[in-house]
């Protein structure tokens, strides 16, 4: 194809179709069970520390078996994995449904279906990343990230506000149904795709307990991806930080009440809606060979929207900063997908995603925790640390990602 693709073209390509409804349909439901089950929680148990155990019961088992995901991804075929993680999400969250229907639901069997539910998570997050570099030629891989990263971000807003709306409104039965069935239809949106990559597997037979620790050590010894992981920990500290920081200062401008509630709700969802054109604009900018540029250069100005802008003037530089934040963070996950994607071996992309996107994610919490401990004493203060961490992340990409387009190989 001589034409340079657009996202329209890029979305006929074979397999593309399949694989960005199923990726849209299961985040969609993703997103929406994360708040749906909390409100679940308040709803029949009326306790706020179980709602926190059942969320912490929702991510923690899949981070911990996430280098068994990977290693299963390698082995069984992406697609299979992520129709597998799809429709065991269906099945469980049925079970759950019809337990509750049935007035038989207790605390201790509800952290069983939730700590069962996110066991499979890393097979269907991991796995549509996997997958993508597999279906779109080397040089339209930028605009598919975009394109996949812009969704999540446009979902990540809608989720929780149809899940809200929809519970309110419908109850909590009616919800998990709607969960249960956008699963349902991922699973089987993605069935043509399984038929065409039958047989295409990479890593086959032996311990799979082996070939997860082997992923581990993989993305440990391998210098690129272990310093992309670095570098994306810190800058998702930033983001832990703000989560806990952005409430605090909109009710202590504003009060308790539903007015902060929403405008905490509209400044997040005015991000999530920014980090969608910021991830579509840095398709159209191809990063190809500039990777560390357009993450050091998005996380360093991160910093400088995180402090001073978000934290010196007042709500409407929080409103800016956020927006700001949110549309570089485009940029910043695009160039650190496509780079990693193609520095890794393909017949270790399973093992490295799932074990990459893991550490990735342990930024979060600590920010979060950094940031509750911070903002008691003083706002500002937390909204500092953030940026350090975002400056940090740019020096990290800068100085200790290769510059190298060849070093997929190198073990170091």
């Amino acid at each position: 194809m001589t034409d340079p693709l657009s996202y329209r073209r890029l979305l006929r390509l074979d397999g593309m179709p399949e694989l960005f409804l199923a990726a849209c349909l299961s985040r969609l439901a993703s997103r929406m069970f994360v708040l749906a089950i909390v409100l679940y929680v308040l709803d029949r148990f009326d306790s706020p520390v179980l709602a926190g155990w059942v969320a912490f019961a929702s991510m923690a088992p899949g981070l911990v078996v996430s280098p068994l995901a990977g290693a299963l991804l390698d082995r069984v075929g992406a697609a299979k994995a992520i129709v597998l993680d799809m429709a065991a999400s269906a099945v469980l969250l049925l079970a759950l449904a019809a337990t509750d229907i049935a007035g038989l639901v207790t605390a201790p069997l509800l952290l069983g279906f939730v700590a069962l539910y996110s066991l499979t998570s890393p097979l269907g997050t991991a796995g549509i990343r996997v997958l993508i570099p597999r279906l779109v030629p080397k040089e339209a891989l930028d605009l598919a990230n975009a394109l996949d990263t812009s969704s999540y971000a446009l979902i990540n807003v809608a989720g929780p506000a149809v899940a809200g709306v929809l519970f309110g409104f419908a109850g909590s039965q009616a919800t998990m149904l709607l969960i249960v069935l956008l699963y349902a239809a991922a699973s089987i949106s993605l069935v043509p795709l399984v038929r065409r990559t039958s047989g295409a597997h990479g890593t086959a037979g032996g311990s799979l307990v082996r070939d997860a620790l082997a992923g581990v050590v993989y993305v440990v010894r391998h210098v690129s991806l272990r310093s992309l992981a670095i570098s994306y920990a810190l800058f998702q500290v930033s983001w832990g930080v703000l989560m806990v920081a952005v409430p605090v200062v909109v009710v202590r401008e504003l009060g308790a009440g539903a007015v902060a509630d929403s405008v905490v709700g509209g400044l997040w969802a005015a991000a999530g809606l920014a980090g969608g054109f910021g991830a579509l604009y840095a398709g159209h900018l191809r990063t190809m060979g500039r990777e560390r540029q357009f993450i050091a250069i998005g996380t360093l100005a991160t910093a400088v929207a995180i402090y001073p802008v978000s934290a010196s003037f007042g709500l409407a530089g929080l409103a800016v900063g956020l927006v700001l934040v949110g549309f570089l963070e485009g940029p910043v996950d695009v160039g650190v997908l496509s780079l990693r994607q193609r520095r890794t071996d393909p017949t270790w992309l399973g093992r490295v995603l799932a074990v990459s996107m893991s550490f990735n994610m342990s930024g979060l919490p600590v920010g979060s925790a950094i940031g509750g401990i911070l903002v008691v004493h003083s706002a500002t203060l937390a909204f500092a640390v953030a940026a350090v961490a975002s400056v940090l992340a740019a020096i990290v990409a800068w100085a200790l990602v290769p510059a190298a387009s060849d070093d997929g190989q190198l073990l170091h």
